[in-house]
Formats: structure tokens, sequence, C-alpha cells
């Protein structure tokens, strides 16, 4: 991260668990989005697309818009 040392933390849920956390606290799950690998990403891990069509995306990022309920 522009050469300084972070600590990343994954939160790592089944979909169905987040998605219950969210309907169980009152809002609506209005739109669900997955972005694109950034350009270059194939280039930079080709280890982690080796096995994958061209076309494939890998699951990195969930973006959710949430309404209340």
């Amino acid at each position: 991260m522009s050469g300084q040392s972070v600590t990343l933390t994954y939160w790592h849920r089944p979909l169905h668990a987040m998605t219950d956390a969210f309907t169980e606290a009152g809002f609506r799950i209005a739109v669900v989005s997955e972005p694109p690998p950034a350009p270059g990403t194939r280039e930079r891990f080709p280890w982690v697309f080796k096995d994958l069509p061209a076309a494939t995306a890998f699951l990195c990022f969930l973006f959710f818009v949430l309404e209340a309920a």
C-alpha cells in the first residue's frame, strides 16, 4: 500500500449469512454489485486466473445497496 505495511482483515461469511443479517436488521437489498477485476489484474496475478476462461471474473468484493424496509 504505497510502500507502507498494513493489516488486512478479511470478513469471510457465506452469502446467506450476510443477506440474513441485512434483512434481520430491517434492510432490503436493492442492489448487489460484483465489480470486475482492475485492469492488469490478470497479468499481475496469473496463477489466480490460469484455469479460468478469459471472460471470468473472480469474486473479490461484493457491494450491497441497502434500503430501510
